[in-house]
């Protein structure tokens, strides 16, 4: 098989371009999962404080992660997955009354950190996170 310099040069460009296609991915991923959150909190500053984050530190399966999360005096909850295609997986808002905790299970692509960000009653913003392995991915891997 003979190549001409041209299809060499091709052939060399598409290789290239392949390899470093998960690598952008992977940046875009986090990119996205930090503009969502400045959407959320509106540019806001986001502290640490009193949220609890509950997540296994390895799950078996992607499909079904169980999550639990609470923040005392949170007016609302939104969790991130930083490794989905879409990484805001939910945004729950509580009401004068309720408790502010709650459960679920989400779908995880594979390996990544789940960012829960709490608005609190005052406007205030606190996060926490947590790493999740997975050993068989739920969004398609």
């Amino acid at each position: 098989m003979n190549l001409s310099r041209r299809q060499t040069l091709a052939l060399g460009g598409a290789a290239v371009t392949v390899t470093l296609l998960p690598i952008s991915f992977a940046q875009a991923a986090t990119d996205d999962a930090a503009a969502i959150i400045a959407e959320f909190t509106g540019g806001a500053a986001v502290g640490e404080g009193d949220i609890e984050l509950t997540a296994p530190e390895i799950a078996e399966n992607g499909n079904t992660v169980p999550m639990k999360m609470a923040a005392p005096g949170a007016a609302s909850i939104m969790l991130v997955a930083t490794g989905n295609p879409t990484p805001r997986v939910m945004v729950a808002h509580f009401g004068a009354s309720a408790e502010s905790r709650l459960s679920t299970r989400i779908r995880l692509a594979g390996t990544q950190d789940v960012i829960a960000v709490a608005k609190l009653a005052d406007g205030s913003f606190i996060q926490s996170s947590k790493s999740v392995k997975v050993t068989i991915g739920g969004c398609g891997g």
